[in-house]
């Protein structure tokens, strides 16, 4: 018996891998769904590509030019490695700042969107043929248009509707506009109106800041590496000519805020100098009167030549003296600026630089405190705030830089002092050689060296402002433009290669995962390799196939498939009991079960009975389900027809061959349930059953008994012991694979006899595979008027849409 098992049981162990080929098929037997999900999703990612405006992507390129690079050769580290000392995080800053780009939309008019509604999309436009003038910017009052209007050309006039509904004529010209109209209109010169006629124009007015924001957030800047100068901008729009022209506009203005920054120096140092030239023409004048006075009354022309030698001694001490004097004023003045400063430590403002200071480190100083002024206001300008952490980094700088200058002044100044005193003391000794010269010649030389200094001063700071002057008319521009404006041919939106490729893959993702998760939910029995994975240690001994209204077996002719694989099972069932083909002593006892109803029990009885039978084999087919006899259904016979295997075990009368009905087949008896007894259980474990089984036994090759359920009752379960071999019916479809515990539980204890599994309807098309279209109660009512109602083991047909899952 258990080589036997063995025989049936080694599939199991072969089946390690995965079947591929099986799984492809199970998913293409929905091919229908899977072609219905790619036409539709096909057919809305068509309509979306048509739908959706296209996209055109316009770039520009600049570089920012570095303004060290352009100063005199400095022997710091930047310098010697080359690197540029440009931040193009504030750059971009500065270039996507409200201010910068305010400018652009109030220049362009970018607050205006005109569109194009045709039947399935809004095609945004640029050139339109008129042209509009809102009446509150030319009067400077009054209220700005806002919302949307649609504009028509008429032959003669413009027909305009507002949002509301209100409809207004005006005029091709614009001379006749009503006072309710917010903008003024007119045809662009040179058009004929006839040829814009039945198209239909949106106008949208939306307000500055929206404008400014829409355009920010549309606009994309980039450096090309990580270490280039040059930057590149990118704007999306339906006109390649409008990006294109935003574009270009915003590098101009971004320019020319670089050259105002520039230029801002070199306005503060003409405005110092111009000031300066005020008291120092007071001085000038005041010495020159002085000295035509003087000359005047003491009657003096020209020196005298016998001091030429102790004078030119003199003089040179008294140029040195100058020079010194004239860089003390020069210090002074720029003290002067830095206090006028610090008076106010709120107050920042540029300091003149280059005015002639010989002090590299002071000079530098300066020049250090400028570029962080100009650095805080580009920051200020970008809406930072006061507050900002980096404007108050530059402030702290800044008011470092203006204590370092404040200290280098105070230090220069000393230096120029002590040099001063020396050179002062070199003097006195050049006069007092020079003390014979007449007093008059000497007060005069003085006069005329005070004159001195202050005229050079003054040639001087006139040199400077010319400097200034000519950096501010030619101040070189703040970036270089590498290309401007230019539009890709093709449009990056929508991406239709890509619409169309995620719209294929969606269309088969959806019924797959549709599927996928009706698999992962599918809780039945489909196959033997389901019931081999659970039971592994009960034999299948075979599979009945599905059969469109599955008849029963005819005849020994029969070569239906359903006929040759019920010949399949009684061979196997011979191995199951171990029959040898000379060991005819007595009949073998089958029993067909199931755990529940709707298994197909009684068909199976019946078509292993008559496969038996056409084996020229004696075989009788026993009813003992006898609270729910299905039996009788498919031989055309009365629920109570005869006596019955219960009539048999309550009369003690009743003769065995009273009880059979032997003209259905020539081999095949049969024994119907008969009456449906109130005491079943009571009737299966008496005596009389046990004598039943042995006259059966002794008159027929095979006794095939077709018993009720083992779930919910134990009929079965009391007469176990006299079977042979049980066969065990699992439904493909049907049979919850929870379910087969309880036949797994009553094989570890015995309580079946030489038990195998018998998968049934394997193969039932998709209804019967994935378990869609049935709906059994699994309740076992029993009654002595009731049963396990009709239709125990029907095939009926399902319609398409339900034999499709």
């Amino acid at each position: 018996m258990k080589d036997s098992k063995e025989v049936f049981s080694y599939e199991f162990q072969e089946e390690a891998t995965i079947n591929l080929k099986e799984i492809l098929y199970k998913y293409l037997r929905y091919w229908p769904w899977f072609f219905l999900s790619v036409v539709v999703c096909l057919t809305l990612a068509v309509l979306k590509i048509y739908t959706t405006p296209k996209l055109y992507e316009s770039e520009a390129r600049f570089k920012i030019i570095d303004d060290a690079q352009e100063m005199e050769m400095s022997f710091d580290l930047q310098s010697i490695v080359g690197r540029s000392k440009i931040n193009l995080d504030n750059e971009i800053a500065v270039l996507t700042s409200y201010r910068l780009l305010s400018k652009v939309v109030e220049e362009l008019d970018l607050d205006i969107v005109y569109s194009w509604e045709g039947n399935l999309r809004t095609t945004q436009l640029w050139n339109v043929p008129f042209q509009i003038e809102r009446v509150a910017d030319s009067v400077n009052e009054g209220p700005k248009p806002s919302g949307i209007y649609q504009v028509a050309i008429k032959k003669n006039h413009f027909q305009i509707t507002d949002s509301n509904g209100g409809v207004f004529n005006v005029s091709l010209d614009g001379n006749n506009m009503l006072d309710k109209m917010p903008f003024n209109i007119e045809l662009k010169e040179g058009l004929d109106p006839v040829k814009f006629e039945n198209i239909l124009f949106k106008v949208n007015f939306t307000s500055l800041k929206s404008a400014v924001l829409g355009l920010k957030n549309g606009l994309d800047v980039s450096p090309t590496s990580k270490n280039s100068e040059i930057l590149v901008l990118k704007l999306k729009g339906q006109q390649p000519q409008r990006t294109e022209e935003i574009l270009n506009v915003i590098v101009d203005k971004f320019n020319q805020d670089g050259i105002n920054d520039r230029q801002l120096v070199s306005y503060n140092t003409i405005k110092f100098i111009n000031e300066r030239f005020k008291f120092l023409r007071k001085e000038l004048d005041s010495i020159e009167q002085g000295k035509e006075q003087f000359s005047r009354e003491r009657g003096l022309s020209y020196l005298e030549a016998d001091a030429q030698t102790a004078l030119e001694k003199k003089e040179a001490a008294e140029s040195k003296v100058f020079q010194v004097e004239t860089q003390i004023s020069l210090v002074k003045l720029l003290r002067d600026e830095l206090s006028s400063q610090l008076k106010d430590d709120s107050e920042y403002s540029l300091l003149p630089a280059d005015i002639g200071i010989n002090s590299e480190p002071l000079n530098l100083l300066v020049n250090q405190y400028n570029d962080g002024f100009l650095e805080r206001s580009k920051y200020l300008a970008t809406s930072a705030g006061e507050n900002n952490s980096r404007v108050k980094t530059l402030e702290n700088e800044m008011d470092a830089l203006r204590g370092n200058v404040w200290t280098t002044i105070a230090s220069q100044l000393t230096k120029l002092n002590d040099e001063l005193a020396q050179l002062e003391k070199n003097r006195r000794n050049a006069n007092a050689e020079y003390s014979q010269i007449p007093e008059n010649d000497r007060i005069l030389r003085q006069i005329i060296r005070q004159q001195s200094i202050k005229e050079e001063l003054f040639i001087m700071l006139l040199k400077k402002r010319e400097e200034a002057e000519i950096s501010n008319a030619v101040t070189s521009p703040s970036i270089k433009v590498v290309d401007y404006a230019l539009t890709k041919n093709i449009p990056v939106s929508p991406n239709t290669k890509m619409i169309l490729l995620s719209a294929f893959f969606l269309a088969i993702g959806i019924p797959f995962g549709i599927i996928y998760i009706i698999f992962l939910l599918d809780s039945k029995v489909h196959d033997r390799v389901d019931v081999e994975k659970i039971n592994p240690e009960i034999p299948v001994i075979g599979e009945i196939p599905f059969i469109e209204g599955g008849k029963l077996f005819n005849t020994g002719d029969d070569r239906s498939i359903l006929a040759e694989a019920f010949r399949i099972l009684a061979t196997n069932v011979n191995y199951l009991v171990g029959m040898q083909a000379n060991n005819n002593d007595h009949a073998k006892v089958i029993f067909v079960t199931s755990s529940v109803k709707g298994e197909g029990k009684t068909f199976v009885a019946i078509n292993s009975a008559l496969a038996f039978a056409s084996m020229n084999k004696k075989v009788l087919l026993v009813g003992s389900d006898l609270r729910n006899p299905q039996l009788h259904q498919y031989f055309n016979f009365g629920k109570n027809h005869n006596n019955g295997l219960s009539a048999f075990l309550f009369d003690q009368n009743l003769e065995f061959d009273d009880c059979l009905t032997k003209d259905v087949n020539e081999n095949c008896h049969i024994c119907f349930s008969g009456v449906v007894p109130p005491n079943a259980p009571q009737l299966l474990a008496s005596k009389r059953f046990e004598e039943f089984v042995q006259i059966a036994k002794e008159k027929y090759d095979y006794v095939v008994f077709d018993l009720a359920p083992t779930l919910l009752v134990t009929d079965t379960l009391i007469i176990s012991h006299y079977a042979d071999a049980t066969i065990y019916l699992v439904r493909a479809g049907v049979t919850e694979k929870e379910i087969l515990k309880f036949p797994k539980e009553l094989n570890r204890k015995g309580k079946l006899s030489n038990m195998a599994f018998l998968v049934n309807n394997v193969g039932f098309k998709k209804s019967n595979r994935y378990g869609y279209g049935y709906k059994y109660n699994y309740s076992y009512n029993y009654g002595y008027s009731y049963g396990y109602g009709e239709g125990d083991d029907d095939t009926v047909k399902k319609p398409w849409y339900k034999r499709i899952f």
